[in-house]
């Protein structure tokens, strides 16, 4: 009930509308309790044409009531019983009719705007995770939750719940009439009903776990299939087809199973019902031989009392599943649940400062980091670093000593295990997010593109930009010229992550797009590492547009990228190994005169800058 009361919160807002359906839908239950009156009265007084007591039609049909008074003002008005028993159920019919439609409106309305906040809740909640969370959980798995977990609390909270509120009605007022009828035999007639709703309240638990098994393995049908399409050039490049084909069909047949699980624990509750009710009607019938031979009830009685238990059955029948549906609901909320309970790694503290502008520098003191996930793992060792206003700072290193981790420290993306990083002499904790980002671009090896036009793309970000500005960073970037060469120009639309274009293209674009958010503080990691020499020297040329009057953090394993760099950090095992400028360094051995001799071999472009 927890978790029930949870997801009806979400509703709480639009409780004008779900009272307004519950106002219809209870109109709609009584319309079945006088679909049933109205059958009586046919049975008793329209089919024996020899008794017309209008007093007892009034008392048995409470609708005619209005027509027998219009017909004593006014005479001729209606001539007969049938006549006033047809115009009633044109009337009742008419009414039910108006309310379903009215009540089912409102209700799948708050469900679908309830299902909707709650969407774009989780999605916030996601968005704002910091990177470990985006490390331990897939991206497939994400929008399996996002998407299909949500799609089936949608279907109970708007779908189901309208239905809910319209079987619930009209079980109560078709309880009322048969007790009406005959109290004494309602009892009797609805004492199979536990033996019906315990075993329905037991499968429902199990249809929880077996619901959640199956977007579970949803879950993983959709990894498989994100990463196989994003992945596609990996898989044809090494002949995989069979294997991702074989491994999405596994994943299909475990779907397969857990779903058809679900169907069978979902659908045994309509035949149980469908059994007791049989029996109910046999006993029901001998019983009422005996009655009506002794004139203790009369054949209308009975046979409204028969079909007001009969339409009673329905909706305990669609309640059992509407019961079913909601486990099933649950059990997909368990992940959404756990994604919109999980603490934020990141977060601002309460009356963060704003950080209005750069002006001295970035200061990294005695900082020590572990990854979450491994704590006993790799990790930063007393990091002391100083990086003025205005200076360039290259960061390098051995694979896996620490650049792009100690970088990342400095936009928090993590937050430092011990130590502290200082922008202008404050905590990066306790500045607002928010102002902290602005005044950080960023170009990563692995660029991000979004499958929009290249103007959308270099104006992300900064949607307010002109056109003329977009134009601008772009002809610093040296990108103009690929651009205007393209179909539509700027209106070009370059395809999911941008494989329209080149490597090259791409890293401009990037350019293009950091130096238009005209951040004070840029981070430039291993931005020309995946190139070729004519696209690196472009980008070269375009980076060196970015870094005027700025203070930059340059990643590299090309040592002719940071050879003009104020100061050069050498990183080893997550700790600092040797600290100074290119010549310093050069003769002082160690990692950076290896890595140069290496590279002077090796490489063209730092052979020909030497």
């Amino acid at each position: 009930m927890k978790d029930v009361r949870r997801l009806l919160r979400y509703a709480l807002p639009y409780w004008p509308a779900l009272l307004s359906s519950s106002v219809l839908m209870a109109g709609v239950g009584a319309g079945q309790a006088m679909v049933v009156l109205l059958v009586r009265t046919v049975f008793d007084r329209v089919l024996r044409p020899e008794t017309r007591e209008t007093a007892t039609v009034l008392f048995t049909a409470p609708v005619i009531h209005k027509a027998i008074y219009l017909q004593s003002l006014v005479p001729g008005f209606l001539h007969n019983v049938w006549t006033m028993v047809a115009a009633a159920i044109l009337e009742v019919y008419l009414l039910k009719g108006l309310c379903d439609y009215a009540g089912n409106f409102l209700i799948n309305y708050a469900g679908f705007s309830a299902v909707t906040d709650l969407r774009q809740k989780v999605f916030d909640g996601v968005l704002r995770q910091d990177a470990h969370f985006f490390e331990t959980n897939s991206t497939g798995h994400l929008m399996s939750s996002i998407l299909n977990d949500i799609d089936k609390i949608q279907v109970a909270i708007s779908h189901m719940l309208a239905d809910w509120f319209r079987q619930v009605f009209t079980l109560a007022a078709l309880l009322l009439v048969v007790i009406q009828t005959d109290w004494k035999l309602a009892i009797v007639s609805l004492t199979v009903l536990p033996f019906v709703l315990v075993p329905t309240a037991r499968i429902g638990k199990r249809i929880r776990r077996t619901s959640r098994r199956a977007q579970d393995d949803t879950a993983e049908l959709n990894q498989i299939l994100q990463e196989t399409i994003s992945g596609q050039q990996v898989v044809k490049t090494f002949g995989t087809e069979e294997f991702e084909s074989n491994r999405f069909r596994v994943a299909a047949r475990r779907l397969k199973n857990s779903s058809l699980k679900y169907v069978a624990q979902q659908a045994i509750a309509s035949p149980m019902i469908e059994f007791f009710g049989a029996m109910t009607i046999v006993g029901l019938l001998t019983y009422a031989r005996l009655q009506i031979k002794s004139n203790q009830m009369t054949t209308g009685e009975f046979t409204s009392f028969v079909i007001a238990l009969l339409m009673l059955y329905e909706p305990v029948k669609r309640l059992t599943g509407i019961h079913n549906i909601f486990e099933q609901a649950l059990g997909a909320s368990q992940k959404v649940f756990e994604y919109l309970d999980r603490k934020q790694g990141i977060r601002e503290k309460t009356g963060a400062q704003r950080l209005a502008r750069f002006q001295h520098g970035i200061e990294i003191e005695n900082v020590s980091f572990h990854y979450p996930a491994a704590p006993a793992g790799f990790g930063l060792e007393g990091i002391n670093l100083k990086v003025k206003a205005g200076e360039v700072v290259a960061l390098v290193g051995p694979s896996g000593a620490g650049k792009t981790t100690l970088a990342n420290l400095v936009p928090r993306f993590y937050d430092a295990t011990a130590g502290a990083v200082r922008i202008d002499g404050r905590d990066v904790r306790d500045l607002e997010l928010a102002s902290l980002r602005s005044k950080i671009g960023i170009v990563a090896q692995d660029t991000f593109l979004f499958n929009d036009t290249v103007a959308n793309n270099i104006r992300y970000g900064r949607a307010e930009a002109t056109d003329e500005e977009v134009r601008a960073a772009a002809r610093n970037a040296l990108a103009e010229e690929f651009i205007r060469e393209m179909p539509m120009g700027y209106d070009t639309m370059i395809g999911e992550r941008g494989l329209k274009l080149s490597g090259g293209q791409r890293q401009r674009i990037a350019i293009a797009r950091a130096l238009l958010k005209n951040a004070p503080i840029l981070i430039l990691d291993e931005a020309t590492s995946h190139l070729d020499t004519e696209s690196e020297v472009l980008v070269q040329k375009a980076l060196q547009n970015l870094m005027e009057k700025r203070t930059v953090i340059v990643i590299a394993h090309r040592l002719s990228t940071i050879r003009r760099a104020d100061k050069i950090v050498v990183l080893d095992r997550g700790r600092i190994s040797q600290t100074g400028t290119h010549e310093d360094l050069i003769n002082q051995g160690g990692i950076y005169q290896r890595l140069h001799e290496l590279q002077y071999v090796e490489d063209p472009i730092a052979n020909s800058s030497n």
